[in-house]
């Protein structure tokens, strides 16, 4: 098990004119489940990718403690990113059977542990015949978790496997990965849409917007800071006056905002408000809405 940090500095890919991450730096710690959240087109994909060198960055570098992650055998051992399974019919994989699949990815994990393997494909009811064809959307979901937690690297990134799993499937994999994590403090990154289902997990939270990391930090203390508050308009904006203000909304003679408390800031209670707590799903919607604010990032405490 690895003590290093990977860190990413000054990370940038362009696709011809457009560029898709933009400047991103963070430091993942060992022994962490971070959560990975963003809209869709926000770059998190190619972020993972970038990290677990899949994909190059158009400027920047990616480092596990000293050594350079791209092209790098030893540091590549300590991370895995398991992304969703797409198969089509004219897919390379198609054919594959989900036996020689697994044998395959035994190949690449330097760590693999194969009677965990086994033992997950009788717990997820995977038959190994099969081909990766005629597996369903969910079944490939399933595969996904699997090498994921079976490649025991002290890096693992996983995008979006809770897609296609039903509800029951999804708790079930929540505490896997739980007990796993607990069992050997591997540092994980969790990127998924269903945010408060996996909120509770997420010790600490990366978000993008637009290509730019916005929020690194404590997921908890994010949560702490922000309040919707809501009323009367004159009694909301007297309120939160000279706060930092996102998705402010009106109905009529009714107004309500979310507002992300700086250190020492706080909401007056000499108008009548009413000051709820947000979820984190909420809070993302706040920063990463149309009515978002982009220009300001909030600062990790």
């Amino acid at each position: 098990m690895t003590d290093k940090q990977l860190r990413a500095d000054g990370i940038s890919r362009s696709y011809k004119s457009t560029e898709v991450l933009h400047s991103v730096s963070l430091t993942l710690e060992p022994g962490k489940i971070y959560g990975l959240i963003g809209r869709n087109g926000a770059g998190k994909t190619t972020l993972l990718s970038i990290l677990s060198a899949q994909n190059y960055a158009s400027a920047g570098a990616v480092t596990l403690g000293d050594a350079a992650v791209w092209e790098n055998r030893e540091s590549l051992s300590h991370i895995c990113f398991a992304r969703e399974l797409n198969i089509s019919a004219d897919s390379g994989l198609s054919s594959i059977k989900l036996k020689e699949y697994l044998r395959i990815a035994s190949c690449c994990y330097t760590h693999w542990d194969g009677s965990m393997a086994a033992r997950l494909l009788r717990d997820f009811d995977l038959n190994p015949k099969k081909q990766l064809s005629q597996l369903s959307k969910g079944m490939l979901s399933m595969v996904t978790i699997l090498v994921a937690l079976c490649s025991k690297a002290d890096y693992t990134f996983l995008d979006e496997p809770a897609a296609g799993l039903d509800s029951i499937a999804r708790e079930n994999f929540y505490r896997l990965l739980l007990d796993e994590y607990t069992e050997t403090g591997r540092t994980f990154v969790l990127s998924t849409h269903i945010i408060d289902e996996a909120a509770d997990l997420m010790e600490d939270v990366l978000i993008l917007k637009e290509g730019s990391l916005i929020y690194s930090g404590s997921t908890q203390s994010l949560m702490d800071r922000c309040f919707h508050v809501s009323g009367r308009i004159e009694d909301v904006d007297a309120a939160v006056n000279g706060l930092h203000i996102l998705h402010p909304e009106t109905f009529g003679r009714s107004k309500s905002v979310s507002v992300l408390l700086e250190p020492g800031e706080e909401i007056s209670d000499e108008y009548g408000v009413s000051v709820q707590p947000m979820s984190l799903q909420k809070i993302f919607s706040s920063l990463c809405g149309k009515d978002g604010d982009s220009h300001e990032k909030p600062k990790a405490s």
